[in-house]
């Protein structure tokens, strides 16, 4: 569904990118993006861009599910597991990464629930997007947790429950 991937045997000029998870941002017309992120805990970066690559929303496909609620989350992964447990979902990569048009794009869903991460910046995610449309309903993670978090300690039913469904 999602076409991960692992960088095993990078090209040439490609080495940073050596044993990272490979997330294509996928459209209807193709890949527009690839985003790659650690799987390890060293020092370096947990993702990484290509040089000059912009944001995009991830997961567009969501866009056109058949449901009148819309999940927003922070991360990719986050966006994976909210796609997994049967929520229509689509993601940021990074609370900061919120862009004026997409408000456009959301506008006509009927309710948007925010998984936001129980942290600073997750709060400041539900302040921007909710300052753009006015269906939007936060639902913050606890505290330093993301969805990723809750879904492992509280499986599908710890998002459920929070979104309250």
């Amino acid at each position: 569904m999602f076409r991960l991937g692992f960088v095993k045997n990078p090209e040439a000029g490609h080495e940073p990118y050596l044993g990272k998870l490979a997330i294509p941002y996928l459209t209807p017309s193709g890949v527009i993006d690839i985003r790659f992120r650690s799987l390890s805990g060293d020092n370096g970066p947990k993702y990484l861009s290509r040089p000059g690559a912009t944001t995009h929303i991830f997961n567009v496909a969501a866009l056109n599910t058949d449901s009148d609620v819309l999940v927003i989350c922070e991360g990719e992964i986050d966006t994976m597991i909210a796609t997994q447990v049967g929520f229509a979902a689509v993601g940021l990569p990074g609370a900061n990464n919120w862009k004026p048009f997409y408000s456009r794009v959301l506008a006509d869903w009927e309710k948007i629930m925010l998984f936001c991460d129980g942290d600073n910046a997750g709060k400041e995610m539900a302040k921007t997007i909710a300052r753009e449309l006015d269906n939007v309903f936060p639902i913050f993670m606890p505290e330093n947790c993301d969805v990723n978090d809750v879904y492992l300690a509280e499986g599908a039913e710890g998002l459920h429950k929070r979104a309250g469904v």
